[in-house]
């Protein structure tokens, strides 16, 4: 399979990219982060919000994209790039596979590391601190769920994990580089993230399949009806930051919950997301399974 990291000592981020320095846009009407995708700043009860409070809701919401990238770039993705590239993963890789692994390794510890940069950057500037919260809510849910579904394979859940992770179409990492309302370092830092993503999700696409075909027969169905839960994990978004920002920006706790169960209840379909992981998934056989098909559809996933 021809690599997608041929270019990498040339174009990667950590190659060949700046450090990305925070300006202060907001006077220009520019804001931290699309109001469309922090959904709750438009809950009737909060429509009284002073404007402040709404600027701090929406930069600490920032900051739980930021960390929590930080959480899933090195305690997932970085978790699966080492077992690849020190040939622990269980398959017999070329050496070039093993490279292109450690390649994606630098990469995501990259991302972390730009990602509370630019955190820590906007804290100081604006005054709104970093809260000292668990931003790895979506990491423990994968890891339980592989657990609970996979219990008798715990080396084979962590390559699942970040293959679904990886693969996954991120509305967040699309969106806001071409938004012209967003602050610009905020952009920039999000297109930097985006283009080695794309390299990554082309790596474990193929590490996939080749995972797949090597797989014991015995562990097909089991796997291909876990993978479907896994997406799922990876969809939910952790509310629990959410509340305690509210709680933070003088919303009472009974208000906090009503808002949180109001836009965060019902996520409906998500196959427009996840389309490009299930492509990967259908083009390898896992569909092919019994009841694979019917697995991912009660995930509204199709």
């Amino acid at each position: 399979m021809n690599s997608p990291f041929h270019q990498w000592y040339d174009i990667a981020g950590v190659r060949s990219g700046i450090r990305r320095m925070f300006a202060d846009e907001t006077d220009a009407g520019k804001v931290f982060y699309p109001q469309r995708l922090v959904p709750y700043l438009a809950h009737e009860v909060l429509a009284d919000l002073p404007e402040s409070q709404r600027r701090a809701l929406t930069i600490r919401h920032l900051y739980q994209f930021l960390m929590s990238t930080t959480h899933l770039e090195t305690r997932v993705v970085n978790t699966t790039a080492e077992l690849i590239a020190n040939n622990r993963a269980g398959l017999d890789l070329p050496n070039a596979r093993r490279l292109d692994a450690f390649k994606v390794y630098c990469d995501e510890g990259y991302h972390a590391l730009y990602s509370l940069d630019l955190a820590d950057q906007i804290a100081s500037a604006t005054g709104v601190a970093i809260p000292p919260w668990h931003y790895g809510g979506i990491v423990d849910w994968l890891q339980e769920t592989g657990r609970r579904l996979l219990p008798d394979e715990p080396a084979l859940v962590p390559l699942l994990q970040t293959v679904v992770f990886e693969t996954l179409i991120t509305a967040v990492l699309i969106e806001i580089p071409n938004d012209s309302s967003v602050i610009t370092v905020v952009r920039d830092l999000t297109r930097d993230h985006a283009k080695d993503e794309g390299h990554h999700h082309r790596f474990f696409a193929q590490f996939f399949h080749e995972l797949w075909a090597n797989l014991d027969h015995r562990l097909r169905e089991p796997v291909a009806h876990t993978l479907p839960a896994l997406v799922q994990a990876c969809l939910t978004w952790d509310v629990e930051p959410v509340r305690a920002s509210l709680l933070m920006s003088g919303v009472d706790a009974a208000t906090a919950a009503t808002v949180v169960a109001d836009v965060y209840a019902d996520t409906g379909s998500n196959a427009d997301v996840c389309r490009a992981t299930v492509r990967t998934f259908r083009s390898a056989g896992v569909l092919d399974v019994p009841g694979a098909e019917e697995a991912f559809a009660a995930h509204q996933l199709l």
